[in-house]
């Protein structure tokens, strides 16, 4: 007895002690390292702080940022990211911040950046080490490897431009829809003060559930009034920070999230099922939506691998999560794009102008088609701009899993990697002293000729891994702006304040409030 009990005090010490190690290793001594490191590659920044690194700080201007709006003409980028605009103030572009015992290396050279996009092995996704987010989405976005590979090129066939052409009229329907929303508010001899955030955000939903469930869009609007609300209580949890083991916590928002997780994959199933035997019987997709095009293409893949004695195609479950995708990037995207859009053309009446006077040579008081869109030169430009100005996303993050050489440094493996895109979008060495300013003609022969073919514009990501949403969103806002320049013009209304800020999204804090006029 004396000896068994002799072997679990050793075997517990034995437990305990790699345990220590291993926590003090990950979170004292390997920062430390990486710091030294670094400091060593030429890279200046904090001192590594235990555990909680620049968070805490972090945290705090952001919520004085948040605290007070600006006006329109002041630069964005001191309130939407307050802590790596005052990194850069002190350390310079070769800097580096703490994302709690992890560094992270802001990179804004442009061929650098093509280095970061294009090595997709080298460079991979950030893991999030908030388990909220899987309550959220996961999906392509979310995967490296063959996983993505696999994934990707299922996904590919949904997103062709053939298929986004037969999508045109469901664009249109949902736009004309928010528009009669507006006539209802808005007096026939008059104007109206009116926040197109939520319209707008309520529009790119509609748009989402007719173009993922087509002919059941009431059994898709069900699923995506559930995936809205759990935006709002996930975003909700990520903002107040997260404690090790507190989602176990059964506190309402973490029944409400959990519940909304398992109802939505419950409602999900049948109409995947549904699908998947109606195309085994038949062989396609007669139904022409997104979520018909994505099982089609996962049963084709199955099916030809199948043959080759290889195991390919997604399971119904990762199905599930690229709907779920499909609404938050999609939704998120070209709600944010349009909104601010807007917000600079009620600002620039000029601009405004020409691209109605573009809209109406180019369509007349004919429905907006998709050949006609490629005819519409102005309002790509514009869309460009407000890109460039208020990128949907605001930082793009990487991880080393191992060392790398980035220019004339060597990145140890195990720091994170920031594309800063606001930062780099911004950039006067780059863009020119009016980088800050709305200049659309800047665009006027084409994205390529902008840059100096650098990779120095990337609103949607850029090289292998780019959002495969991006035509998509950009066929919605062109159709979108179209019908509402076509049928009103607007201002920024009285209550407008400007207080752009991220969260996940770059947002108008305070909603944007225009003045409609009917034309």
């Amino acid at each position: 007895m004396e000896v068994f009990h002799s072997l679990v005090v050793i075997v517990v010490v034995i437990v305990t002690t790699t345990w220590a190690w291993r926590l003090l290793n990950s979170l004292w001594l390997r920062p430390r390292k990486l710091e030294r490191l670094l400091r060593q590659q030429g890279f200046h920044g904090r001192p590594y702080r235990f555990l909680a690194g620049d968070l805490r700080e972090n945290a705090t201007l952001t919520q004085q940022a948040r605290s007070r709006p600006i006006p329109l003409s002041d630069d964005i980028i001191p309130r939407v990211i307050p802590f790596l605009h005052q990194t850069f103030q002190e350390y310079g572009k070769n800097s580096f911040t703490w994302m709690a015992p992890k560094p992270r290396v802001n990179i804004q050279n442009p061929e650098h950046v093509k280095e970061v996009f294009t090595k997709i092995n080298d460079f991979q996704r950030t893991a999030n080490s908030n388990p909220y987010i899987k309550y959220l989405v996961t999906g392509l976005a979310s995967y490296d490897g063959e996983k993505w590979a696999n994934h990707r090129k299922i996904v590919n066939p949904a997103f062709h431009l053939e298929k986004l052409k037969l999508m045109t009229p469901i664009l249109n329907q949902s736009c004309n829809e928010m528009i009669k929303t507006w006539e209802e508010l808005i007096p026939k001899e008059g104007s109206c003060e009116i926040d197109v955030w939520p319209f707008l955000q309520n529009l790119t939903c509609d748009v989402i559930a007719r173009a993922a469930f087509g002919s059941n869009y009431e059994e898709g609007k069900r699923i995506f009034d559930l995936l809205k609300e759990q935006t709002v209580l996930v975003i909700q949890a990520l903002q107040s920070g997260y404690l090790p083991g507190w989602r176990f916590v059964p506190t309402k928002t973490n029944n409400r999230i959990k519940a909304n997780y398992k109802e939505i994959e419950e409602l999900l199933k049948p109409v995947i099922k549904k699908r998947e035997e109606s195309i085994h019987g038949r062989g396609d997709n007669i139904n022409g939506d997104v979520l018909g095009l994505l099982v089609e293409s996962n049963y084709r893949e199955i099916r030809e691998q199948s043959n080759k004695k290889k195991a390919a195609g997604m399971s119904s479950k990762d199905v599930i999560e690229e709907c779920k995708l499909f609404y938050f990037a999609g939704q998120e995207t070209t709600s944010v794009l349009l909104v601010w859009t807007m917000i600079l053309l009620g600002h620039h009446q000029i601009w405004q102008t020409r691209a109605r006077e573009e809209i109406l040579e180019v369509f007349g008081d004919k429905e907006p088609d998709f050949d006609g869109l490629n005819q519409l030169k102005v309002v790509t430009m514009i869309l460009n701009e407000v890109l460039r100005l208020y990128p949907p996303v605001v930082l793009i993050g990487r991880e080393v899993p191992k060392d790398i050489k980035v220019g004339d440094a060597v990145l140890p493996g195990g720091v994170q990697v920031a594309l800063p895109t606001i930062l780099i979008h911004r950039d006067p060495e780059i863009w020119g002293e009016d980088a800050s300013e709305f200049k659309p003609e800047r665009f006027m022969e084409g994205v390529a000729k902008a840059t100096k073919n650098q990779v120095c514009f990337f609103p949607f990501g850029w090289g292998p891994r780019i959002c495969i949403g991006l035509n998509f969103a950009m066929v919605e806002a062109k159709i979108a702006l179209a019908l509402i320049l076509r049928n009103y013009c607007f201002q920024l209304g009285p209550s407008y304040t400007h207080a752009p800020h991220a969260i996940i999204t770059l947002q108008p804090q305070h909603g944007a409030h225009l003045l409609l006029h009917r034309l």
